[in-house]
């Protein structure tokens, strides 16, 4: 565990959780310093190895989750914080964290499903990204009720947090 991640990292992931719920946004003015604050704290304390190891979570984030993004799956806020948080916590941890992030989030994502009464749309968004289909669906927008999208902050949190103690 890195200890010096711990508070930092707990900190960011209240705010972003709170302003993902709040305005189904993670805002700029919090991942990116948090960015360049781990890559600066990691380089500081481990020298070139720290930077590199930092570098390569950050770049395992950006890899993972930008790839959802590029897919309709995510939004660029959590592509930014995933990045982020693999800057302080390095590309191993950020390995648990993700997997703990997708269970945690699917669990969220049928609870929310089961309580809007949109469980099969869920079934039917989720085989549209897993196997590319093109039909429209209608634009992706928090007023268009075809086109439900889930805060994933909270998910990211959970996860992130489980992973501390699991690594």
């Amino acid at each position: 565990m890195h200890s010096f991640a711990w508070w930092p990292t707990v900190i960011v992931l209240g705010v972003a959780t709170y302003t993902d719920l709040r305005s189904r946004r993670i805002p700029n003015w919090l991942v990116l310093p948090f960015f360049a604050v781990g890559v600066a704290v990691s380089g500081w304390l481990h020298g070139w190895h720290g930077l590199g190891h930092s570098l390569g979570g950050a770049g395992l984030g950006l890899l993972l989750y930008g790839i959802l993004f590029f897919m309709g799956g995510m939004g660029a806020g959590d592509v930014k914080l995933c990045a982020a948080i693999g800057a302080w916590i390095g590309p191993m941890q950020l390995i648990y964290a993700l997997v703990f992030t997708g269970l945690v989030g699917g669990v969220m994502a049928l609870a929310w499903a089961v309580w809007g009464g949109f469980l099969g749309e869920l079934f039917q968004q989720a085989g549209d990204l897993a196997f590319g289909s093109k039909e429209d669906r209608g634009e992706a927008v928090l007023s268009n009720p075809r086109r439900r999208k889930m805060p994933y902050a909270p998910a990211i949190a959970i996860g992130t947090l489980i992973s501390f103690f699991a690594h």
